[in-house]
């Protein structure tokens, strides 16, 4: 059976599963959940699962001699198409496994490829796909190739020629680097983007894969976006409106989903579209309440958000699909595990009012009272306020509009620009009726 790996996609094909450790068989069995819904994700049928725990890796095969000899056993029985295993492989540990076990192995970070190479939809999802595969494929060319032993000739190329494996290396270095101009590009695009917006107060949606953040954007925003029950269902940013009452309102942004172990070159390529998270005044961290590994997804989320340069930016932790705990009695203890989170249900609607009057109370941290003048036809001017601020009075004169408000600083220079003269108050006034 020849091996070819110039196709990396798992269709309906008969896979088992490994877990491995080098922590505990504990830990192996608690990652074979995750890579479990990974591969049903890919389409995959999985026929059978194996659980090792190892305090060292091995060299050649990561698993030990005689788990790799019951693999082997158990992919001739069970007729396995592919070996998938939860943790990363060296291009020599994957040829090693492969030529044992006469089948296909991919590791965790080849499936989430996959799985992200499948649900890309636009342009811009599909080149930072594009990007990540052919970055981690790169350096195992020479395992994963088929046609290294051919050696092309002819004029210009005396004496042995060059060999398939360099041409292969210089046409994928190529295609690297136009994928990231042209991902550059889109990043330079959607920091002015992110720029253009800052009259706005921005939040934007971070948070483990399948968190349901998708869900909580259609129930802030009535936004319609895809909310389905499967891993990395979202690949693009869609920023909405948002009200959230009392006549305030900010722009909300979904992201893609996180996950442990993210693979380095999935993250890099993503920066551009995590720019809305960069830029975001508030991040609002989605926790799906209801996994037994809540708070080790959520230490996965603050990992890749340090790596972005957000770790830094205020969040607020929300506590999403509480209609899933069985036991009421729970949620105080929840509520104890996640301190300072709102706890609600984005599929019933449950504790999303509570969760906007939350946000305005963060967002309000930040305003300072301000007395304004302006001329009496600064319409604009009053309409961006109306918009943009809470105000508390308001006086017409004959020459002059004077107005109480409270308002973040970053509106300041706006105001300056549409006529209006600032001056700070140290204490908030009463409102009165225009």
């Amino acid at each position: 059976m020849e091996l070819k790996r110039t196709e990396l996609a798992v269709a309906a094909e008969r896979a088992v599963l490994v877990g491995a450790s080098t922590e505990s068989a504990t830990v192996a069995r608690e990652s074979l959940e995750e890579i479990r819904r990974l591969a049903a994700t890919a389409h995959a049928v999985i026929v059978a699962e194996m659980v090792q725990h190892r305090r060292l890796p091995d060299g050649a095969t990561y698993l030990g001699k005689g788990k790799v000899e019951e693999l082997a056993e158990l992919c001739r029985v069970q007729n396995v198409d592919v070996v998938i295993m939860d943790v990363d492989l060296s291009a020599a540990q994957v040829r090693n496994l492969e030529e044992i076990t006469d089948r296909k192995v991919i590791d965790r970070t080849e499936l989430i490829l996959d799985i992200f190479a499948r649900g890309a939809r636009t342009a811009e999802a599909c080149d930072q796909v594009e990007l990540a595969q052919l970055e981690y494929a790169f350096p195992r060319l020479r395992r994963m190739w088929t046609h290294l032993e051919r050696v092309e000739g002819g004029i210009g190329m005396r004496g042995p020629g060059e060999r398939q494996i360099e041409t292969d290396r210089r046409l994928v270095r190529r295609r690297i680097e136009d994928l990231k101009r042209r991902i550059e590009h889109t990043g330079r695009r959607r920091a002015l983007e992110a720029a253009s917006r800052n009259d706005e107060i921005t939040a934007c949606l971070v948070g483990y894969t399948n968190a349901g953040k998708s869900t909580l954007m259609n129930a802030l925003t009535g936004a319609g976006v895809l909310a389905d029950d499967k891993l990395f269902s979202t690949l693009d940013t869609r920023t909405r409106a948002c009200d959230l009452g009392e006549g305030r309102k900010i722009l909300l942004s979904d992201t893609v989903g996180f996950i442990r172990h993210l693979p380095h070159q999935l993250v890099a390529s993503f920066h551009a579209t995590l720019e809305e998270a960069r830029q975001a005044d508030l991040l609002l961290h989605v926790v799906d309440v209801s996994s037994p590994q809540a708070e080790q997804q959520m230490d996965a989320v603050m990992d890749v958000l340090r790596q972005i340069g957000c770790a830094d930016h205020a969040i607020l932790c929300v506590g999403n699909k509480v209609d899933l705990i069985e036991e009421e009695a729970h949620l105080p203890v929840l509520r104890r595990r996640f301190d300072g989170a709102v706890m609600i249900s984005a599929a019933t609607g449950a504790g999303i009012e509570a969760l906007c009057v939350r946000i305005r109370a963060i967002l309000d941290r930040n305003a300072v009272q301000v007395a304004l003048t302006m001329p009496p036809g600064a319409g604009k001017l009053q309409a961006f306020l109306a918009e943009h601020a809470e105000v508390l009075s308001r006086h017409y004169g004959e020459e002059v509009v004077r107005m109480s408000v409270r308002i973040a600083p970053r509106h300041f220079g706006a105001i300056r620009k549409m006529g209006g003269v600032i001056r700070r108050v140290p204490q908030t006034l009463p409102a009165e009726n225009p």
